[in-house]
C-alpha cells in the first residue's frame, strides 16, 4: 500500500510535501480546438477537444481522441474526415457551447453563428471561417485504447487568414488570441517566456563573447609585455651607453693627469 504522504527535500534544506494520487490525466494544459466534421447530405456538426496532438513531421499527423458515444465519432469514423480549427479569445464561448451540446439535437453552426467554410482536399467535412487557422485531415488509422479511441490523421491541407501574416510570410501565432484548456479551465496564453532554442543560443553567446573577451584581453597583455620589455631593452641599451661613455670619459682623464704629471716632473729637472 502506497504511503499517504512523499516528501521530498527540495534546495537550501526545505521540505516539499506531495499528495500521491491514483493513476490518472495530469497533462495540462492542453489546446482547446473545434472540431468539425459532416456526413455526405447533412448538417455539418462541431465538437471541442482537447485530447489532441502533433505526432509526426513527415509526413505530417495529428491525433485526437474521442469517446464512441459522442455524435461526432461515427461521423469522422465513416467519412474519415475531419478539420482542426485553432479556438481563439474571441471564439472561446462558441467553443465551450460546442463541448457541452450534442448535435444530435441542434445545428451548432446555425446555434453560434460560426460559419461552414469548404475544404480544398476534404469531400464532406468543412472548416470554420472564423478560425484563423484550419487543418484539414484525413484519418489513416483508429486505435480503440477504452473509454477513448484514438484517431491518427494526415494533415492535408492547412488554411491560414491573412491578416495574421507578417511581412516576411511568418505566421504571428501569438497575435491571433490562441486559447488553451487546463484542467476545466479555458485560458489565453501569457506572456513569452523563451523560444526554443534560447537556453543553448544564450550559452553559445556568452562563450563567443568570452572567448572574444579572452582574445582581447590576451592581446592587450601581449601589447603591454611587448611594450614593457621594449621599454626595459631601450633602458638597457642607454645604460650600457652610458656606460661606455662613462668608461672613455675615465680613460681620457686618466690619460690628461698622466700627461700633466710628466710635464710637471721635467719642468722640475729644469
Amino acid at each position: 500500500m502506497l504511503p499517504d504522504l512523499a516528501q521530498n527535500t527540495g534546495g537550501e534544506g526545505t521540505v516539499m510535501a506531495k499528495q500521491l494520487w491514483k493513476p490518472g490525466n495530469m497533462l495540462y494544459p492542453l489546446p482547446a480546438v473545434m472540431v468539425s466534421c459532416a456526413r455526405q447530405g447533412e448538417r455539418p456538426n462541431i465538437i471541442t477537444l482537447a485530447w489532441v496532438g502533433t505526432v509526426c513531421t513527415n509526413p505530417p499527423m495529428v491525433s485526437i481522441s474521442l469517446r464512441p458515444s459522442r455524435y461526432s465519432y461515427d461521423l469522422i469514423r465513416e467519412t474519415g474526415e475531419f478539420v482542426i480549427n485553432l479556438t481563439t479569445t474571441d471564439l472561446a464561448r462558441a467553443a465551450d457551447y460546442c463541448g457541452v451540446r450534442s448535435g444530435r439535437d441542434m445545428d451548432k453552426f446555425e446555434d453560434t453563428g460560426l460559419t461552414p467554410e469548404p475544404s480544398r482536399e476534404l469531400i464532406t467535412a468543412p472548416g470554420i471561417l472564423e478560425s484563423p487557422v484550419n487543418m484539414e485531415c484525413r484519418v489513416s488509422q483508429v486505435l480503440e485504447l477504452g473509454s477513448h479511441h484514438l484517431f491518427l490523421a494526415q494533415v492535408v491541407c492547412v488554411h491560414v487568414e491573412d491578416r495574421f501574416l507578417k511581412e516576411n510570410g511568418k505566421l504571428d501565432l501569438a497575435g491571433t488570441g490562441l486559447v488553451c484548456y487546463s484542467h476545466g479551465e479555458y485560458f489565453s496564453l501569457g506572456e513569452k517566456c523563451g523560444s526554443f532554442g534560447y537556453s543553448v543560443r544564450k550559452a553559445e553567446k556568452m562563450k563567443k563573447t568570452g572567448k572574444a573577451e579572452g582574445q582581447k584581453r590576451s592581446g592587450k597583455t601581449e601589447k603591454a609585455n611587448g611594450q614593457k620589455q621594449s621599454g626595459k631593452t631601450e633602458k638597457a641599451n642607454g645604460l650600457e651607453k652610458g656606460n661606455g661613455q662613462k668608461s672613455r670619459g675615465s680613460m681620457e682623464d686618466g690619460k690628461g693627469w698622466k700627461n700633466k704629471r710628466r710635464e710637471k716632473q721635467k719642468g722640475q729637472k729644469r
